[in-house]
Parts: structure tokens; C-alpha cells; sequence
């Protein structure tokens, strides 16, 4: 423990520049200043751990139209990518392992994103590692600055590429499922041994560091990290019936036959962390390729195909289902309609920033409820709506990554 300002912290809560003064007693915390994110005004550790003041100071500022934050454009990263030596250093990239155990635990990404250009750079900084393998799939359907962008930033990096084969991303339909597909069979060929690998949209950001990610996967000997759960009678329909897809996806009154596979059907999350065993066994099994090919005129296959996967015996890390086992969540989202009074009955308390379909994108006052959550994402963050949050979410991960390799040092 320590005391600051009357208040008692445990270490981990302390700002890394309190570390990296040298003002802790946990080793030489020298060669891990440049990497600090933090600024001399930054107020997010007041943010982190739930202090009124700064929290409405930060949301005011976020609202007026002096203080807006002016987003990095698809222009901007190309200009800032141009010298990828200067750019990696500025941005202050993690450029070596910080542990043995991140070293011999490397991790595969795929990364399904559209558009945001500065938010993605944010993410790709969050969980980058360079013992790690990133892939990342544009949307076809994004202008081409912005791919022009992303490529730009992969260049600067012998671990990021871009998926070869693209899809034509339409929400609630197949092909969000076939972006995470192509990004997974291109990651089995990469000469990267990675030992899991992890599915990110766009707008998410870590609530662990790379090392407490492997520490928790190592945790789990072999099994993959899946929501999956017993389907309740209105979400049947989705595969009950054929969806017809265009611009979006849309009801039919047409049925389909039943699954071709052994087991049941669960619900759960589009977002997964799985071994590398679970991927290969993806595309060499013909009872999970039949399930695929049946699911392409579902609603929202992304929703159901993994959380079944996860139940399905013989498929390398599932987990039979178990009635009142606690639920697994892996990611942190807001919904609009389970936020509210928690002393009423509601789930999480309201979200400080904007709701977009029916999800928060998170304000400030949303920090201190996500870093008491257990899951290893969260989801949604945008600089335009709130860089503070962004900001503060990026600082409070970098000052637990470098306090636990100054610990090491």
C-alpha cells in the first residue's frame, strides 16, 4: 500500500510515473520511460478510480466545441507513416518483450475493421507485442484512403499484414464470420507459433495488458474463452428461418432444416479467444465446415456458431455445458436497455458517452465501472466522441504494463 494526497492506493492503482521517477521501490524503471503514455496534466488516474470532479471536469471538457478533440485523418497517418522508425518510436510502440512469459506465449489477432482510422492505430498500440501476429481485415466496402491508411501503418511492422481475401461486411450476416475465416487461415500459415488467437473489431480496446492477457490464457490449460449459453426461445428464430441477404439481412418465412451437427445450439458472443488447435480443427473437420455452410443464411451466425462450437464434443478446447456453472464473458459492452438504476434492478449503471445501436460508446465516467470488470475487452471507444476515455483507458494499460516489468527489472 501506499498513502498520496490522504488517500491509501495499492501499487497497482499508483501513475507509472510515479514508478518511473524512481519514487517506488520496485526496481530500475529507467529504460521503460519512453514507453510511459502519460502526461504532467493528465488527470485519468483521477479518472480510473472514480473521482467525481475530474470525471465531470473531463466529460464538460469532452462537450465543448472549444476543447473538441480534432481526430487524426487517413491523410495524417499516412504523412506519420512515411518514416516508420519515427513514427513506431513517437507513438511509442512496445518494441520488446516484457517478460519471458509473453515471449514464449506469443498470441494471433484478427482485427475486422471499416473505418475510424485513428481508433485502429489505438487499438493496434493497445495490443501490440512483437513476439505477436496481427491480421487485419479491411472492409471492402472502406474508401480507399482508408485502406491506404492501414496499409501504411502495417508496413511499419514485420507482424501486421493485411488479410488477402476481403469480404463485404453486412451486419448481422455470414460475412462478419467469414472476415474472422480468412484472417484465421491466413494466421495458420504465419511462422509465428502463436498460442491463441483473439478476434477484435475496430472500436474495442484491452482492459488487461498483453502479459496479464497470456497469464490469464496459460490459466486456462488448453480451453478457449467463449460465451455460450443456453438459447432462449426468441433468439431460435435466427436459425430457424432463412434470412435473405442484400443491403442488410432480412426475415423469411421460409424454414431450414435442422443443423448438421450432433449436438445443440448455444448463443453467446461474435468476440472469442481460442487455441490454435480449436482454429486448424476448423477447416479440416467436415461436420464444422457442413455447420458453416448450413449457417451463411442465419441471422447473426457470429452469435451462435462459436458459443456451439465451444459445446461441441471433440472440438480441441470446448467445455460440455454445465447447468449453473458461472457464465464466461470476455468482452465488456453497455447495452442501452440494461443500463440504468442499479439499486432498481438495472445491470451497469448509464453510459457517459453516446449510445450507437443500441451500444455505449463510452464516456469517462465509464472507466472506473469497465477496470473492475473481469473481461478481457471492451467495447466501444471512439476519440470522437470521447478522446479522454481513449485516452485515459490507453494510459491506465500502459502504467500496469511497465509497473509490472519494472517489478521484473
Amino acid at each position: 500500500m501506499a498513502i498520496l494526497g490522504g488517500y491509501f492506493f495499492r501499487k497497482q492503482d499508483l501513475p507509472v510515473n510515479y514508478w518511473i521517477a524512481g519514487k517506488g521501490k520496485s526496481g530500475d524503471c529507467a529504460r521503460y520511460e519512453s514507453l510511459g503514455l502519460s502526461s504532467e496534466n493528465s488527470s485519468c488516474w483521477e479518472i480510473i478510480r472514480g473521482d467525481y470532479e475530474a470525471i465531470g471536469k473531463s466529460l464538460l471538457k469532452s462537450i465543448e466545441i472549444a476543447n473538441k478533440y480534432k481526430v487524426f485523418t487517413e491523410i495524417d497517418y499516412l504523412m506519420k507513416a512515411r518514416d516508420c522508425g519515427i513514427f513506431v518510436k513517437n507513438r511509442k510502440y512496445i518494441t520488446f518483450p516484457l517478460s519471458a512469459e509473453e515471449r514464449n506465449f506469443p498470441l494471433a489477432y484478427s482485427m475486422v475493421i471499416h473505418g475510424n482510422i485513428e481508433m485502429f492505430e489505438r487499438l493496434l498500440r493497445s495490443i501490440y507485442a512483437p513476439q505477436n501476429v496481427y491480421c487485419v481485415h479491411v472492409d471492402r466496402k472502406s474508401p480507399k484512403p482508408f485502406r491506404s491508411a492501414v496499409e501504411a501503418i502495417a508496413s511499419c511492422f514485420n507482424n501486421v499484414f493485411i488479410a488477402c481475401k476481403s469480404e463485404s461486411v453486412i451486419y448481422a450476416s455470414w460475412s462478419r464470420v467469414q472476415a474472422d475465416l480468412n484472417c484465421m487461415e491466413e494466421l495458420l500459415q504465419s511462422p509465428v507459433p502463436w498460442r491463441y488467437l483473439i478476434n477484435v473489431c475496430g472500436q474495442d480496446l484491452p482492459t488487461r495488458t498483453n502479459r496479464e492477457i497470456v497469464k490469464s490464457l496459460m490459466a486456462q490449460n488448453g480451453t478457449n474463452v467463449i460465451e455460450s449459453d443456453i438459447p432462449p426461445t426468441y433468439k431460435k428464430k435466427r436459425w430457424k428461418f432463412h434470412y435473405d441477404v442484400h443491403e442488410y439481412v432480412a426475415l423469411t418465412n421460409q424454414q431450414k432444416e435442422r443443423p448438421p451437427i450432433r449436438s445443440s445450439m448455444f448463443v453467446g458472443s461474435a468476440y472469442v479467444l481460442v487455441t490454435r488447435e480449436f482454429v486448424r480443427h476448423l477447416f479440416v473437420t467436415a461436420e464444422i465446415q457442413a455447420f458453416f455452410k448450413w449457417s451463411q443464411d442465419t441471422y447473426s451466425p457470429d452469435e451462435h456458431i462459436w458459443a456451439t462450437l465451444q459445446r461441441m464434443p471433440g472440438v480441441p478446447g470446448s467445455i460440455p455445458h454445465v447447468p449453473g456453472r458461472p457464465r464466461i464473458i470476455a468482452r465488456v459492452v453497455k447495452w442501452s436497455f440494461e443500463a440504468g438504476d442499479m439499486a432498481k434492478g438495472a445491470l451497469y449503471p448509464p453510459c457517459t458517452g453516446k449510445y450507437h445501436h443500441l451500444i455505449c460508446t463510452y464516456g469517462t465516467g465509464d472507466l472506473h465501472w469497465i477496470v473492475q470488470r473481469e473481461p478481457w475487452f471492451a467495447n466501444k471507444f471512439d476519440p470522437g466522441v470521447d478522446n479522454i476515455a481513449v485516452q485515459c483507458m490507453e494510459e491506465h494499460l500502459r502504467h500496469r504494463a511497465i509497473r509490472g516489468a519494472c517489478r521484473r527489472a
